[in-house]
């Protein structure tokens, strides 16, 4: 589905995987507009670039070829501090392994995309806490990621991602590790930051999760195989 104006641009992208002498495609002629405020699903079946392509968006990696547009900025083929400059602010990526950091509370990991901002400390503390609020996190504001469970966990990690109001969030899997309740509360958060104006692109094996976007990709052999948006009941 293409538009005129997109948030963001994907063009013919291609990305390759070279180990030794094998050479693997993870992504092949990729091309597909988002609106913003849209909530994307991404499906298929393992292996077929779904991470891949979150990746790509997030700009945690780069295409092999092809054309990226965000915001009507080039990003493919920009420099490894340019990528960082666009990144900060503007995505938020969400791990299915929470990537939380050990040593840090709960609040200090909130803390973490601010501070790479550099906004003031009094500043980060309010904000984070506010993020905290919306995720009914804040009273674990102190303990470590390891006394918390695995859905808290990823909360968390939703808070560290929404912290800075990025434009994006880029959810990898975000319940593949948890339970049906916990997936559930995972995904009634991610309908509450899209409301709230955040563009969402979310790879899932899940279709009762995919249903909650309002457009579903599915990926085959590292293509685009179907777009199609749902209609609302």
């Amino acid at each position: 589905m293409l538009a005129e104006n997109p948030f963001f641009r994907l063009r013919n992208i291609r990305k390759l995987y070279r180990t030794g002498a094998v050479e693997t495609t993870a992504l092949d002629d990729f091309t597909v507009d988002i609106r913003e405020g849209e909530f994307v699903a991404v499906m298929g079946l393992s292996g077929c670039g779904k991470s891949t392509l979150l990746n790509i968006v997030a700009m945690l990696d780069v295409p092999t070829s092809g054309q990226y547009l965000l915001g009507g900025i080039e990003v493919s083929g920009a420099s490894e501090a340019r990528l960082t400059e666009i990144r900060r602010g503007n995505i938020g990526f969400i791990f299915q392994s929470f990537n939380l950091v050990d040593d840090l509370s709960v609040l200090e990991n909130v803390e973490l995309p601010l501070l790479c901002l550099n906004v003031p400390w009094r500043k980060r503390q309010q904000r984070a806490r506010e993020v905290l609020e919306l995720v009914g996190m804040m009273h674990r504001a102190r303990h470590r990621p390891d006394q918390l469970s695995g859905g808290q966990q990823q909360k968390v990690a939703i808070a560290r991602a929404f912290v800075a109001e990025p434009r994006l969030i880029a959810a990898d899997e975000p319940t593949g590790n948890l339970d049906t309740h916990s997936g559930a509360e995972v995904m009634e958060m991610l309908d509450t930051l899209n409301q709230q104006g955040a563009t969402i692109l979310m790879a899932t094996h899940s279709a009762a999760h995919a249903d909650r976007a309002a457009r579903i990709l599915n990926m085959l052999d590292g293509r685009l195989a179907s777009d199609s948006v749902r209609v609302a009941a």
